[in-house]
C-alpha cells in the first residue's frame, strides 16, 4: 500500500480504527501524530469519540505552534510532548500512544516484556525503554520522554500509563506498537505456565531467498485460491493470531506449486496480488516470500496429502512455545481429533534442518509447536488447517483458565483409546513411546 498519497488526517483515522477495533485503547484514551514535509504536526484531538473518528475531527499544529481545527476541536492533551519528539528526532515522522491491556499491565508492574522469547520480535522492535511516571500532559512528562526518544528509542513504555511508538510513518509505528502488545499478552499467559525460555541469541531465517521465474497471468482456480487464502488471513488477523507482519499462510496450488504470503507486508492489508507463488523452487519475480518458504516447501514435498500450511503466533499457544508447560490437547474430545499431539520442535531445528520438521508430520501430528517460534498446523484444505490453529488457541485458552480454577483433569488414555476407535483415528504416538527424541519432545 502505497501511502504518500494519502492525506494525514485519513491516515491517523485508519490507524485510530484499528487501535479501537481491536481493543487496543478506550473511547477516550490515545493519541496518534503526523509530522508532514510542510513542518506541520496533524494530530488527533481532545474529547472525542476514539471509536466514530473522522478526518475532519483531526487536528493540525502549524510550524509556529498554532493549533487550528476545521471542526474547532482541541488537539490532544499531550500534543507538546509530541512537538518536543519531533524537535529532537526530525527523523521520526510519525508517533503513536495508547494504552493496551497488556502493555498496560507492564507499564503499571514498571517492566519491559521480554522481547527474546518469540524469534522475530526483537528484530522487528530493537530495544525497548522505560520512562519514569509524570502527570499526563505536563512539561515534566513530556521531557521525560523526549529524553527517552533522544537516547535514540524508538519504542518507549510510560510508567502507569501506556506506550509510545515513533517511526518513519504511522503504519510502522502501528506494526511496533501492535507487535508489543501482542507479546506482552504472550508473556502475560506464559508467566501463568511456568518458566519463560529466552532465546540465547536472535537469528534471522537467511534461507527465504529463493531463485525468480516470470509468472503468466492466473488461471480462474488460482485467483480462487488466492481470495480464499486472504480472507482467511484477514480472519486470522482479526482474531489476534498473528500481528501485522507475523504469519505465514500457504496453500497448494500443484505437484510443485504453492502460493505464500510475503515477507514483511502488513496482513491487513494484504490483497490477492501481494500472495507470491512458488514454482519448482522459485518464487514470482519481484515478491520475497515468507521467511518459513523453504519449511512449507519441505512439508509440500514430503506430504503429498497436505494442501495447506498456517503458521502463526496466538497468545495462548505460544505461552505453551516459550516455556515447558506440557500442551496436552486431550481437554475435549474436539480437541484431541483435531489436534492430536502437538510435539515441541527446537528452534535450531527451524533455522537449519526444515526436511526433519516436514518429516515429523504425520496423520496423528498435524500441528507442531516450534519452541520461541510458532504454532505450525496444516491440513488437506486451508479451512482445515485454519481449523486446527484456532482450535489450539482456543484449547491454550482453557488450560491456561484452567489453571486459575483446579488442577485440569484430561481425558483418560482408555477414553482417548475410545475416542480412536470411534472416529478411526491413527494411534496416537504418546501412548507408545514417552521418551523425548533429540530435538522434539513427546
Amino acid at each position: 500500500m502505497d501511502i504518500q498519497y494519502t492525506h494525514p488526517a485519513y491516515q491517523l483515522v485508519q490507524i485510530m480504527n484499528r487501535i479501537y477495533e481491536n481493543g487496543m485503547t478506550t473511547t477516550s484514551g490515545g493519541n496518534l501524530s503526523i509530522a508532514d514535509c510542510e513542518g506541520n504536526i496533524w494530530i488527533t484531538p481532545a474529547s472525542v469519540d476514539k471509536g466514530s473518528l473522522t478526518p475532519r475531527d483531526i487536528c493540525c499544529i502549524k510550524p509556529d505552534g498554532t493549533p487550528v481545527g476545521r471542526n474547532l476541536y482541541k488537539p490532544s492533551i499531550e500534543w507538546p510532548i509530541h512537538v518536543g519528539i519531533y524537535k529532537r528526532r526530525p527523523d521520526l515522522k510519525a508517533l503513536l500512544h495508547a494504552h493496551p491491556p497488556a502493555l498496560v499491565a507492564f507499564s503499571c508492574a514498571r517492566t519491559i516484556p521480554n522481547l527474546r522469547m518469540v524469534d522475530n520480535v526483537y528484530r522487528n522492535l530493537g530495544q525497548v525503554e522505560l520512562a519514569a511516571y509524570a502527570l499526563p500532559g505536563s512539561a515534566s512528562l513530556g521531557e521525560k520522554i523526549a529524553d527517552t526518544f533522544t537516547d535514540g528509542y524508538n519504542v518507549v513504555l510510560m510508567e502507569n500509563h501506556g506506550a509510545m511508538v515513533g517511526a518513519a510513518d504511522i503504519f510502522a509505528a502501528f506494526r511496533a506498537f501492535e507487535t508489543l502488545e501482542l507479546i506482552a499478552a504472550t508473556e502475560v499467559n506464559a508467566n501463568r505456565m511456568g518458566k519463560i525460555r529466552s532465546l540465547p541469541a536472535i537469528r534471522r531465517l537467511t534461507s527465504a531467498t529463493m531463485p525468480t521465474f516470470i509468472p503468466v497471468p492466473p488461471t480462474p482456480s488460482e485467483c480462487a485460491a488466492r481470495r480464499e487464502m486472504i480472507n482467511l488471513i484477514r480472519r486470522a488477523y482479526r482474531q489476534k493470531f498473528f500481528s501485522s507482519t507475523q504469519g505465514t499462510y500457504s496453500m497448494r496450488l500443484g505437484a510443485e506449486t504453492f502460493l505464500i504470503t510475503p515477507k514483511d507486508k502488513d496482513r491487513f492489508y494484504l490483497e490477492e496480488s501481494d500472495l507470491i507463488m512458488v514454482h519448482h523452487g522459485r518464487a514470482e519475480a519481484g515478491k520475497t516470500p515468507s521467511g518459513g518458504v523453504w519449511l512449507h516447501k519441505a512439508i509440500y514435498d514430503a506430504h503429498p496429502d497436505i494442501s495447506a500450511i498456517t503458521g502463526a503466533s496466538p497468545p495462548c499457544a505460544m505461552a505453551f512455545a516459550v516455556t515447558d508447560a506440557v500442551f496436552d490437547t486431550r481437554t475435549i474430545p474436539e480437541s484431541y481429533i483435531m489436534l492430536r499431539e502437538v510435539p515441541r520442535v527446537s528452534w535450531e531445528r527451524l533455522l537449519n534442518d526444515p526436511s526433519t520438521i516436514a518429516g515429523i508430520i504425520s496423520p496423528s501430528i498435524p500441528v507442531l509447536m516450534i519452541e520461541n517460534s510458532q504454532i505450525l498446523a496444516t491440513g488437506d484444505t486451508l479451512i482445515k488447517a485454519f481449523d486446527r490453529l484456532e482450535v489450539a488457541e482456543a484449547t491454550a485458552r482453557s488450560i491456561i483458565l484452567a489453571a486459575s480454577i483446579g488442577e485440569i483433569k484430561h481425558i483418560s488414555e482408555s477414553e482417548v483409546d475410545e475416542i480412536n476407535t470411534a472416529f478411526n483415528l491413527e494411534p496416537s504416538k504418546k501412548s507408545a513411546k514417552k521418551s523425548k527424541t533429540e530435538g522434539v519432545a513427546e
